[in-house]
């Protein structure tokens, strides 16, 4: 076994303090990754204090994962010792089911194997990126593009491939109206990811101040969701609206901003379920549907289309030490966009 160190949560809402454990020996498929830096998602804080349920402690969080590779084993093809490579939301799947082989194995029939909070398939917990190394199959690690800074690329491995996904599946872009309610992690993202492809992209916001910076991330259009003429104007406009929001919130309400055959595409979990109205979509033929991240092939798309258009994501770098106040901050919505972790800090 590898000697590896981190920072972990001892048990739900628990701060975050430092950990030591140990990661698998590399293998012949595997890859050894020096962890330089980690993103946090909010999805961090949901498992950390159990929000979802089924929490596995004690846990070190962590799925937008950069580092360069110290090892490889005897039958990787794909990478080079010296490289940069990146690890996203899952590190394995079983490979065999429709979906895996459709390259889709964030849907494995089996279930894919989570990056943190998850388990090996002997059945041992799974610890992610808020740690100095990683090993990884490598058929599960994506190269990272060279001409792109490190930390605007870590978030990229959840925020960008949850956002670039249903742009692909839903063939958004010119002459599509998109509304991107939230401006956060993925919310400035799927702005950014929006926009380059030709849409028309309004974001839907209750904060005032945050017009400043959509209009910078690309967005031709601001409403401020607390102005009743603002919202009334969009009524009945949108073909899309990407709703990141993972905070309680009323579907009902965005909902009614769909123009006929609009889609609201969810990818943000609220805590609870939320009440739906039927006649909202009855009315309008309006679709609600989710996506989840995306697969392997597909994120490597994503990383090679943002490397082609420059898009990297708007980041606040910090130290690990930091990280039990950036959950706070994180909340509040104080940080724009994504906080990323440091792993030289450690």
């Amino acid at each position: 076994m590898i000697p590896a160190k981190g920072y972990a949560a001892p048990k739900a809402n628990v701060k975050l303090e430092p950990f030591k454990f140990e990661r698998r020996e590399v293998g012949p498929n595997d890859i050894q990754i020096e962890i330089l830096y980690c993103g946090v998602c909010h999805s961090d804080i949901h498992q950390a204090r159990d929000e979802w349920g089924g929490s596995i402690f004690p846990m070190v969080p962590g799925h937008e994962i950069v580092g360069k590779i110290t090892k490889v084993g005897s039958s990787v093809t794909k990478f080079k010792v010296g490289e940069m490579a990146g690890v996203g939301c899952f590190v394995d799947s079983c490979g065999h089911c429709p979906s895996c082989k459709e390259g889709l194995e964030q849907y494995c029939d089996v279930g894919m194997i989570a990056t943190y909070n998850g388990r090996e398939k002997d059945g041992s917990p799974t610890y992610g990126g808020y740690s100095n190394q990683i090993v990884v199959n490598e058929d599960y690690t994506l190269h990272i593009p060279e001409n792109l800074p490190l930390e605007g690329v870590a978030p990229l491995l959840c925020a960008g491939i949850t956002t670039y996904s249903p742009l692909m599946q839903w063939k958004i872009g010119k002459g599509h109206k998109v509304a991107v309610l939230g401006l956060g992690g993925l919310g400035h993202m799927a702005v950014k990811l929006a926009a380059s492809l030709g849409a028309e992209v309004t974001v839907l916001s209750t904060s005032p101040n945050k017009k400043a910076d959509a209009e910078k991330l690309g967005a031709h259009h601001f409403v401020v969701t607390k102005d009743e003429e603002q919202v009334k104007a969009v009524a009945n406009t949108f073909d899309f609206i990407i709703n990141t929001i993972s905070a309680q919130h009323e579907y009902n309400f965005y909902l009614q901003m769909l123009a006929l055959d609009g889609t609201m595409i969810l990818l943000g979990v609220p805590p609870e379920a939320p009440q739906l109205a039927a006649f909202n979509l009855i009315g309008r033929r309006r679709r609600i549907a989710g996506s989840l991240i995306g697969g392997i092939l597909e994120t490597q798309q994503m990383l090679d289309y943002c490397s082609a258009h420059n898009i990297t994501s708007d980041v606040e770098v910090i130290n690990i030490d930091y990280i039990n106040e950036a959950y706070e901050r994180m909340i509040k919505g104080d940080v724009r966009y994504r906080f990323v972790i440091d792993m030289g800090s450690l």
